[in-house]
Order: C-alpha cells, then sequence, then structure tokens
C-alpha cells in the first residue's frame, strides 16, 4: 500500500481543522444527552436506546450516544471525508501531482479508503470514549446488566462498549466506499459530500419502507442498530458477521467501480 503514503494521508486528514470540528461535534452529542439526563433527572423514558438506563448506571450515555449518532451525525462526517477523498484533490489540483510521485492509481485510491476507514473509527470512538468520560463524571458506574438480564463487571462492560464501536464502524465502511466512489466523478468536493450523504439517507428511507421490504437486507445501512447483539450473554455473533460481509460486499462492488472510474480519469484538463 504504501506505509509512508498512508501515514502523510494520515498526517492531511487530522491536521484539518474540518476533522477536528467534526469530531468535536460527535463528542457533544453524549455530552448534551448526559446534561440534559442530569437535569431533567431522567425525564419520561421516551427516546433513544438505553437513554433510561443512564441515571443507574453512567457506561449507557455512551451506547444512548450512538444510537443517536448512527442514523444522522456518523454518516453525515463520515461523508465529507470520502466525498472529498478524490475530489478534494482535483479540486485543489494537487491530483495530478500525486499521481507523479509517482503513486499509481490503485494505491491512491486503497490509501485514500483506508484514511477514510481510520476516520471512521476515530468518529465512533470519540463517540463511545465522550460518553463514557461523561457518564463517570455524573453519574454512577457499576456492573452493567445486559439485554439478557445478565451482568457483567466493568472491565467487561468496557471491552463490549469497543466491540460495538468496532461495529459501528464496520457499518460505516460500506458508506465509505460508495463515497470514494462517488469523488471519483466529480472534481467538486461539496457535490461529493452530498450525494454521499443523500446516499445515506436514501437508504436510511427505504429501510423505514414495508413496501421495499425485499431490499432492505441488502442496504448497506441494514444492520447499523443491531449492535446490541453484543450486550447478550453470550455474546451473539450473527448480527456482527452479517454486517461485514454485506460491507465487505460494498467495498468490493464500489471499490471496482471507483477504480473503473479513475483508472481513466483525466487528471490534468
Amino acid at each position: 500500500m504504501g506505509w509512508g503514503f498512508f501515514l502523510s494521508e494520515l498526517a492531511v486528514l487530522f491536521r484539518r481543522r474540518r476533522t477536528w470540528a467534526m469530531l468535536a461535534a460527535l463528542a457533544a452529542v453524549p455530552i448534551l444527552i448526559a446534561v440534559a439526563i442530569r437535569l431533567t433527572d431522567g425525564g419520561d423514558g421516551r427516546g433513544p436506546a438505553f437513554l433510561d438506563r443512564i441515571t443507574q448506571n453512567g457506561l449507557f450515555v455512551g451506547l444512548s450516544a450512538l444510537a443517536v449518532a448512527i442514523p444522522l451525525f456518523l454518516p453525515l462526517t463520515v461523508g465529507v471525508v470520502a466525498g472529498d477523498s478524490v475530489a478534494g484533490e482535483a479540486s485543489t489540483g494537487t491530483l495530478r501531482y500525486l499521481l507523479v510521485s509517482p503513486v499509481g492509481r490503485i494505491r491512491l485510491l486503497i490509501v485514500k479508503f483506508a484514511a477514510a476507514a481510520v476516520f471512521c473509527l476515530a468518529a465512533t470512538l470519540t463517540v463511545t470514549v465522550a460518553g463514557i468520560l461523561i457518564g463517570l463524571a455524573l453519574f454512577p458506574v457499576g456492573p452493567v446488566a445486559l439485554i439478557s438480564g445478565d451482568t457483567v463487571s466493568v472491565a467487561e462492560s468496557l471491552l463490549r462498549s469497543l466491540l460495538i464501536a468496532i461495529y459501528v464502524t464496520l457499518g460505516l465502511l460500506g458508506l465509505a466506499a460508495i463515497g470514494l466512489f462517488i469523488s471519483t466523478l466529480t472534481d467538486a468536493p461539496v457535490g461529493a459530500m452530498a450525494a454521499t450523504v443523500v446516499v445515506s439517507i436514501v437508504a436510511q428511507v427505504l429501510g423505514q419502507l414495508s413496501q421495499t421490504e425485499w431490499l432492505h437486507p441488502w442496504l448497506f445501512s441494514y444492520y447499523w442498530l443491531d449492535f446490541g447483539d453484543l450486550l447478550r450473554q453470550p455474546i451473539e455473533w450473527s448480527s456482527f458477521g452479517a454486517n461485514a460481509l454485506l460491507q465487505l460486499a460494498y467495498v468490493a462492488v464500489f471499490g471496482a467501480l471507483a477504480y473503473g472510474r479513475f483508472a481513466t480519469k483525466d487528471v490534468l484538463s
């Protein structure tokens, strides 16, 4: 892949103020949830998953924040990074110089996707870690009662939170591949970002319609909120594996489409 190029790409990505602004916005999600619950003494129990458990155990702040961030905030930030990956280089005129370096086109796409995947993990961990920290600060923390009724220690619950973060990261890889493909179609990064976010919204709307039920298992967003299976004793791995296979299929298909488009792209125009 070219580790020097990959590390350089990561350095460029995480030096941008926009990247840190998006991560800060994601970190604000669990903080807002925790503060709202603290000020209202838990409310009436309505809201996203695990919200009613936060007052009893602060470790549920991160899980509830993920349930809030997955439908919109995480896809939005991933869409920005993936949509900008190639189109941003083209719009600033640096794409031709990258390929002259020399950096092969396949290597360029692989590095761009790998950087987007790292951002997916960073974004998910930001929500999770911020949720855990604010939960520790505002609420009591102790052994966690799982969906199956069993209770696990704080250490094991933190490990499961990490597994859930990895699960959510895997679920975002298909969208990242779609964004990479869209980014090869245009030299306007804003258009590629917007199109990627729109694709995410359309997939979730289709996933809510009973008329398109036959399509639901093929949507990249189908398993996004099924991380509850990791909160059972023993862990139910079927959704984890199905999610990974589905995202792998999207990465393969849209990675091939991205290469097919980018291999013939005129970077000198």
